[in-house]
């Protein structure tokens, strides 16, 4: 049967009808809208993370490997010393950030507009903080099980405290850096019954000065503090993250307002919002905020915080080496006397794992100071090609190491180890396939020679490794060791050598000459006194403490 040319007519102006009045009922529906609505339906955290693109926002994991070395101690080495310094836990927001928060949440509840797509959740979202006097500044739950799970991963990892021993940690004293502590020392001692045994398997947390009107100077955790030159080229950082900022906040609030009728983002909406991921999940789970934004957007968040933390506290900033220094020749004292020991005229050994508690900007000052991160340089006479890092546009060479989330997101930490290795013994795959010969009531075995044909003698020698959220990383220019470690007395004379001149002398450069008390040297590691010492209690169960039967 013909169709009439009438009928036709009729039924496309009613078909146009209809698309008007849906347009008018849906505003901007078109097909952009509805291409990106069907982009927000792919779960954006499948592949690609953000809360580990959040730079001091992200929760802790271990840093990604770097420079190819594996995670593991290498084969025929013990770490028999070892020395962290570890920004506190995930915590709730400071006060200011959290007026942010509510800055947010009042436009989006004194607002009358309609969100779809990866937004339709603003008008049912409020700030994750339920006890306004008691959270704002402190650890969250995510922090103290973070900081828990570290302590008990530290404790397998080197074996360095037989069971029912003590050990001290020191920490910056704001509560913040306390509590992480504490929960350290709480999963680095949880295991045996020791609730009867007063003496043994018992924590203590020694506090340092922590703020400029209470300084320590180099003594401390926190000398950036105490050094009133510090101010000035740390400036740097937050200048260069804002100007950077610039070129794509105000993009990425036009992509957003394309979700959103009657509410209009600006950049320090998106700011605010990028800020809520990471913060919003450490606190309650809830990963709404990081859905709303895309890899590239996440790529730029990050890169903000690494111009912020690499001029600020970083290697960009010159007295960023000055600052750390003095932690780094402290440790590097202690690896020359060995495990067990003190320096000359120290009246305090420290255990073989050290332990120190700071904050985010305490941290990027001993990449500084070991000349790490600061140069893409592998051979002589190669062109510089990455740092300082441009400002303005994104450095996403892969060569690029210094990023702010692998050292100063929660938790975030950098190592020392000294370890001591047999140098030409067999190896574990030697010893697998050659066997190895034990003797009635002699612990060990020796190599099947005959198997195995001849062997070099071997000889024990000792190294350092440095690692940044446990991630091992290959110092500069000296590799030579098993897992490209670094040779002690090779290390040492790079530290009392051009590492100290690049540093300078700390009350020197800070400006503290005829300051009373002012001092260039950390020596709370191996003096007596230096800090307030707090035990840390040991609950037992609501009937009272265990009976061990």
């Amino acid at each position: 049967m013909a169709i009439r040319p009438s009928l036709i007519r009729v039924t496309l102006v009613l078909l146009c009808f209809g698309a008007l009045a849906l347009a008018q009922f849906v505003p901007h529906f078109d097909d952009r809208l509805q291409v990106a609505l069907s982009d927000t339906l792919v779960d954006p955290l499948a592949v690609f993370n953000p809360v580990e693109h959040s730079g001091p926002a992200s929760p802790y994991f271990i840093a990604p490997s770097q420079d190819g070395i594996p995670y593991e101690i290498p084969d025929g080495c013990t770490v028999d010393q070892a020395a962290y310094l570890v920004r506190h836990g995930d915590r709730y927001p400071e006060p200011g950030s959290f007026a942010g928060w509510q800055q947010l949440f009042a436009k989006f509840q004194n607002s009358s507009y309609t969100a779809r797509g990866p937004l339709a959740f603003i008008p049912f979202w409020v700030p994750p903080i339920d006890d306004l006097p008691h959270e704002p500044l402190f650890l969250d739950s995510t922090g103290a099980g973070d900081a828990f799970a570290l302590g008990v991963r530290l404790r397998k990892r080197y074996g360095l405290t037989p069971g029912g021993a003590n050990i001290s940690v020191w920490a910056a004293n704001q509560q913040r850096s306390v509590d992480t502590a504490t929960y350290f020392t709480r999963g680095y001692l949880s295991q045996g019954n020791y609730l009867n045994n007063t003496n043994l398997n018992r924590g203590t947390v020694i506090t340092l000065a922590d703020s400029p009107s209470d300084s320590g100077f180099a003594d401390t955790v926190t000398p950036s503090a105490s050094c009133p030159a510090y101010a000035g080229p740390s400036a740097a950082g937050g200048n260069n993250s804002n100007l950077f900022r610039t070129t794509y906040q105000n993009a990425t609030a036009a992509r957003l307002n394309f979700y959103l009728d009657g509410l209009v983002l600006n950049a320090t909406d998106v700011g605010v919002m990028q800020d809520l991921c990471a913060w919003s999940s450490e606190i309650s789970g809830d990963l709404r905020f990081c859905k709303a934004f895309t890899p590239d957007e996440w790529r730029n968040y990050e890169y903000a915080a690494d111009l912020n933390y690499y001029y600020g506290s970083g290697p960009a900033n010159p007295l960023s080496a000055t600052s750390g220094w003095p932690w780094v020749k402290a440790v590097t004292d202690l690896f020359g006397v060995g495990p067990g020991k003190t320096v000359a005229n120290g009246t305090l050994t420290p255990p073989p794992l050290m332990m120190m508690f700071s904050h985010d900007n305490n941290v990027p000052p001993i990449l500084a100071a070991l000349g790490v991160w600061n140069s893409s340089v592998t051979l002589p006479g190669q062109p510089e090609t990455i740092y300082p890092l441009p400002v303005f546009n994104r450095e996403d060479d892969p060569a690029r190491k210094f990023r702010s989330t692998y050292i100063v997101n929660f938790l975030g930490n950098i190592a020392l180890e000294r370890m001591t290795c047999t140098v030409n013994a067999p190896t574990a795959e030697q010893q697998r396939l050659a066997g190895v010969v034990h003797q009635a009531n002699v612990l060990g075995g020796k190599l099947n020679l005959g198997a195995s044909g001849n062997m070099s003698q071997p000889m024990n020698q000792t190294f350092v490794r440095f690692r940044t959220n446990e991630a091992p990383v290959a110092l500069p220019n000296c590799t030579s060791g098993p897992g490209q470690t670094c040779p002690l007395d090779q290390f040492t004379q790079m530290v009392n050598g051009p590492l100290q001149a690049v540093a300078g002398d700390f009350v020197q450069r800070c400006g503290l000459q005829g300051v009373p008390g002012a001092t260039s040297v950390m020596k709370f590691l191996t003096t007596a006194g230096d800090g307030q010492s707090m035990l840390i209690g040991v609950a037992g169960t609501p009937m009272g403490p265990a009976v061990v039967p």
